[in-house]
């Protein structure tokens, strides 16, 4: 990882992941086909808001950086 990496990417790939996974596992899950297209949108909608979530994260940190750079920018220690 690299120091600006704030580790976002990392979420996501395993929200996803974990979303593949369980939805592999409910598909072999001895229920009926109806029990199971419930479970799956009930644990596709949770996933929604996780990415939300996680997407309201990585703006407010892209937005703090930014907020950074820019002080960084415009307070430029005076030459000598």
């Amino acid at each position: 990882m690299t120091e600006k990496d704030t580790g976002a990417s990392f979420i996501v790939g395993f929200m996803v992941g974990a979303a593949i996974g369980a939805a592999i596992g409910f598909l072999y899950a001895p229920k009926t086909g109806k029990e199971t297209r419930a479970l799956l949108k009930e644990k596709a909608m949770e996933a929604k808001e996780k990415a939300g979530e996680v997407a309201e994260k990585t703006k407010e940190a892209a937005i703090k950086a930014e907020k950074r750079v820019e002080e960084k920018l415009h307070h430029k220690p005076a030459k000598e």
